[in-house]
C-alpha cells in the first residue's frame, strides 16, 4: 500500500483526502498545513488521519508519494529538494485535474442514483404489476404493484428463477420466440389469477437479454372493464344530451381550441364542426372578445355577454364557465342565446303581464264574509274610503283578506271602470323593483328595451294600484313612492322629465310599521302619508263567531273547483274548528275545508268533525264540557271568543300546576304539540 502525505488543507487538499480515503490503495499518514483549522486539516482529524503545521514534519514516515495542493510553487521547490529519492512529488495541477475528475464522478454518480430514483419510483407508483427476469430466467426486478397483486413479498422473489414463482409463466417462451403476448391468463402458486402482457427485451444489438410481464388482478381487470364500459354508456349519453340540447353549445380545451359544439350551435351561429373543431376560440367571433379564452385566463366564469358570431353576425348572449377537473383546468364550455328568441319571449312575456295587469279587480263588498263585530267596522270603513281618494293602508295578518278589501275598494269607487294593477312589493326582487313600479327610459341601463317601458304606476293612471307587502319596500324605493304620493308624478328609470300621474294607491302588510320605523328599516314620512285611512282587518281567532258562514261560503266556492256538491257542514265540525286559533287565518281555513271534501266519499254531503283532519289539535273533551257546562263562565257583553280564550288560560295554567311547570307533559296531556303549547302562552300572555 502507498504510503501518501498531502500537503495544504484547502479545496484541493480536501478533495485528494476524499478521494484517496476510498482506495484500498493508497495510505493516508499524514495532512500538512500551516492552519490548523483548515478544511482538509478538520477533515484528517476526523478520520484520524496525523496532522502536521510544517511538511517537513511529515518526512519522518517513509512516504511514497507527496501531494502538494498548494499551488505555492516554492513550497514545491522545497520539497522536492528534501524529499526521498524514492518518493514521488505530484505538483498541484494534477492534484486540480483529480479533484475535477472527483467531482465529475460524483456528479455522475449522483445522475445516476436520481435516475435510478426516478425509475424505481414510476415502476412502483404505477398500478400495474411488473417483473423482470434475464436471459437465464432469474427474476431482476419485482415492483410494489406486483407485490400487491399477487400477494408476495419482493425479498422472497428476486434472485429466484420464475418456473420457481409461476410454473406456467410464458415469459421464457416470449424469450425464445421474440413475440409478445397480450391479455394472457395465468395463475400462481397460491391459486391468485391474473391477467398479464409478456414483452422480450431486446439490445441495440437486436440480442434478447431478458423478458418483462405487465399484469393486474384477474378481478381488478373484470372490474375496470365494467368501468371503462359504464365510461362508455356515460359518454354516448353526454353527447345524446348536449346533440339534443336546444342550448348552443361550445367547449373549447385549455389551450383554447375547439373541441365540441352541437347543432343547435350551428343552427344560431351557421359554423360548421369541420370550421369550428380544432380552430381557435375566437373563430366564431365577429364583434367582441373571446369569452372562451378570458375564461380560460381567469378561471372565472363570465355571464350575459352580448357578441355577435358567424358569418350572419348573429347577435347572441354568452354564458361561459371554466372546466376545472382535481383542481386544474381543462377547458371551458359556453352556452349562446339567441337574442331574437328572447326578445321575442319576453314581448310575449310582456304582453301576458300586461293581460294579467289589465284584468279589473274580482271582488266586491258582497265577497266579504263576516257579520261580527271585528268585520263590520273595517267593512264600514272600507266603503267609506271608496267614496274618496285618499291613500288606504290595510293591516292585518297574512290570510285576513287584505287583497279581498283591495278589490272591494277599488270597484266601489268611482275608478272601478279604469286599471285596478296589483303589486307583491315582496315578490319583486330589489334591483328589477324600481323599474318595474317606475318603468324606463331607453338605454337607461344594459338590455334595457329599445323605447323603454312604462311602469306599474303608469299602467294604473286613472285607476287604483294595490301595494301589497309594502313594509318590504327597500329605502331607495320608499324614498321615491313618497315623492309620487307628494307630488302626484313619477320620473322613470335614466330619464329626468316628470310624468304626472293620478292614481289611488292601496297599501296593505303584514308588519308592525311602528316596530319597523323604530328599527329604521320604515320611513316614518312615508307611514304618515300612507296611514291617512288605516284599516285593520281582524284575525280569524278574533272573530270565530264568523266561522259557519265563512265555511259555508267556501264550501260553496270548493265546490265550484273542484266540481263537488258538499251541501254545508255540522255544528260539530264548526265547533272543532272554534277550538282551534287559526294561525294562518281565512286562507288556512280555506286549505282545511279543501283538503276535507278532497278526501270525502262521493255519496257524503255534509262536512262532520271527522272530515277535519286531526292536525286541528282539540282540547281533550273533559275540559270541552267543562267550557261548554260551566254557567258561571258567561259574561254579558263578552264575545264568545274572548270567553273561550279565558277558559283556555284558565286550562293550560291548571295543567301547568298538576305537571309541576313541565311544558311537554303539559302538552301531552292537553293533547297538543309543544310548538302549540307556546303559540297559546304566547297568545293568552301566561
Amino acid at each position: 500500500m502507498q504510503k501518501v502525505m498531502i500537503v495544504g488543507g484547502g479545496v484541493g487538499g480536501t478533495t485528494v483526502l476524499k478521494l484517496l480515503s476510498e482506495s484500498e490503495v493508497f495510505s493516508i499518514v499524514c495532512m500538512a498545513d500551516t492552519n490548523e483549522s483548515a478544511e482538509g486539516m478538520l477533515a484528517a482529524k476526523e478520520r484520524r488521519i496525523p496532522t502536521v503545521t510544517n511538511w517537513s514534519m511529515g518526512l519522518e514516515w517513509d512516504l511514497d508519494i507527496i501531494f502538494d495542493t498548494t499551488g505555492d510553487p516554492s513550497v514545491y521547490k522545497k520539497i522536492k529538494r528534501v524529499m526521498g529519492e524514492q518518493t514521488i512529488l505530484i505538483p498541484g495541477s494534477v492534484a486540480l485535474i483529480m479533484t475535477k475528475l472527483f467531482e465529475e464522478k460524483n456528479r455522475l454518480i449522483s445522475k445516476l442514483e436520481n435516475t435510478s430514483a426516478k425509475m424505481d419510483l414510476i415502476l412502483n407508483t404505477t398500478s400495474e404489476g411488473m417483473v423482470v427476469i434475464d436471459h437465464e430466467g432469474f427474476i431482476i426486478m419485482f415492483n410494489d404493484s406486483a407485490e400487491r397483486a399477487s400477494d408476495t413479498k419482493r425479498e422472497d422473489v428476486i434472485g429466484r428463477h420464475i418456473k420457481d414463482f409461476i410454473p406456467s409463466t410464458g415469459l421464457l417462451r416470449v424469450m425464445q420466440t421474440n413475440q409478445k403476448e397480450v391479455n394472457q391468463e395465468i395463475t400462481l402458486g397460491n391459486g391468485m389469477e391474473l391477467i398479464t402482457t409478456r414483452i422480450p427485451l431486446v439490445n441495440a444489438d437486436k440480442e434478447i437479454i431478458g423478458a418483462f410481464a405487465v399484469f393486474r388482478n384477474k378481478m381488478e381487470a373484470v372490474q375496470l372493464a365494467e368501468q371503462i364500459t359504464d365510461l362508455k354508456e356515460i359518454q354516448t349519453m353526454l353527447q345524446a344530451i348536449i346533440q339534443s340540447s336546444d342550448e348552443a353549445i361550445s367547449v373549447v380545451d385549455d389551450q383554447g381550441r375547439g373541441l365540441l359544439i352541437n347543432p343547435a350551435y350551428t343552427r344560431i351561429t351557421g359554423l360548421t364542426k369541420t370550421q369550428v373543431i380544432g380552430k381557435p376560440a375566437s373563430i366564431d367571433i365577429y364583434e367582441g372578445e373571446s369569452m372562451h379564452m378570458k375564461v380560460l385566463q381567469t378561471k372565472k366564469p363570465v355571464r350575459g355577454v352580448n357578441m355577435r358570431v358567424g358569418p350572419k353576425h348573429k347577435e347572441v348572449i354568452v354564458n361561459v364557465a371554466p372546466i376545472i377537473v382535481d383542481g386544474s383546468l381543462k377547458g371551458s364550455v359556453g352556452v349562446i342565446h339567441d337574442v331574437s328568441e328572447i326578445q321575442a319571449l319576453t314581448h310575449e312575456l310582456n304582453r301576458a303581464r300586461q293581460i294579467i295587469r289589465t284584468l279589473q279587480a274580482k271582488y266586491s263588498f258582497d265577497d266579504i264574509i263576516g257579520a261580527s263585530e271585528e268585520m263590520k267596522l273595517p267593512i264600514e270603513q272600507a266603503k267609506l274610503s271608496a267614496r274618496t281618494p285618499a291613500t288606504v293602508l290595510l293591516r292585518g295578518e297574512s290570510g285576513t283578506g287584505k287583497e279581498l278589501f283591495a278589490h272591494a275598494i277599488h270597484n266601489a269607487s268611482d275608478r272601478k271602470f279604469n286599471k285596478f294593477v296589483r303589486v307583491n312589493c315582496a315578490a319583486i326582487s330589489e334591483s328589477l323593483l324600481e323599474s318595474e313600479l317606475f318603468g324606463y327610459d331607453e338605454g337607461a341601463f344594459t338590455g334595457a328595451s329599445r323605447g323603454g317601458k312604462v311602469g306599474f304606476f303608469e299602467e294604473a293612471n286613472q285607476g287604483s294600484i294595490f301595494l301589497d307587502e309594502i313594509g318590504e319596500l327597500p329605502a331607495n324605493i320608499q324614498a321615491k313612492l313618497l315623492r309620487v304620493l307628494q307630488e302626484k308624478e313619477i320620473v322613470r328609470v335614466g330619464g329626468t322629465k316628470p310624468i304626472p300621474i293620478n292614481v289611488r294607491v292601496i297599501a296593505a302588510t303584514n308588519i308592525n310599521l311602528e316596530k319597523a320605523i323604530a328599527n329604521g328599516s320604515f320611513r316614518e314620512d312615508l307611514y304618515f302619508r300612507l296611514n291617512r285611512m288605516p284599516i285593520f282587518i281582524a284575525p280569524l281567532r278574533k272573530r270565530k263567531e264568523d266561522l259557519r258562514e265563512l265555511a259555508e261560503h267556501l264550501i260553496n266556492k270548493i265546490n265550484q273547483e273542484y266540481g263537488r256538491s258538499i251541501e254545508g257542514i255540522t255544528a260539530a265540525a264548526i265547533h272543532k274548528m272554534q277550538i282551534y286559533n287559526w294561525p294562518g287565518n281565512v286562507r288556512e281555513l280555506e286549505n282545511i275545508l279543501g283538503r276535507a271534501i278532497i278526501f270525502m266519499k262521493l255519496n257524503e254531503t255534509i262536512i262532520d268533525i271527522h272530515h277535519i283532519p286531526d292536525f286541528i289539535e282539540e282540547i281533550p273533551l273533559k275540559q270541552q264540557e267543562k267550557l261548554l257546562m260551566k254557567p258561571s263562565g258567561y259574561v254579558s257583553g263578552k264575545p264568545l271568543s274572548e270567553i273561550i280564550d279565558q277558559y283556555e288560560a284558565e286550562i293550560i295554567q291548571q295543567a301547568f300546576h298538576t305537571h309541576k311547570g313541565n311544558k311537554t307533559l303539559t302538552a301531552k296531556a292537553l293533547g297538543i304539540s309543544v310548538r302549540n303549547l307556546y303559540y297559546k302562552m304566547e297568545k293568552l300572555k301566561l
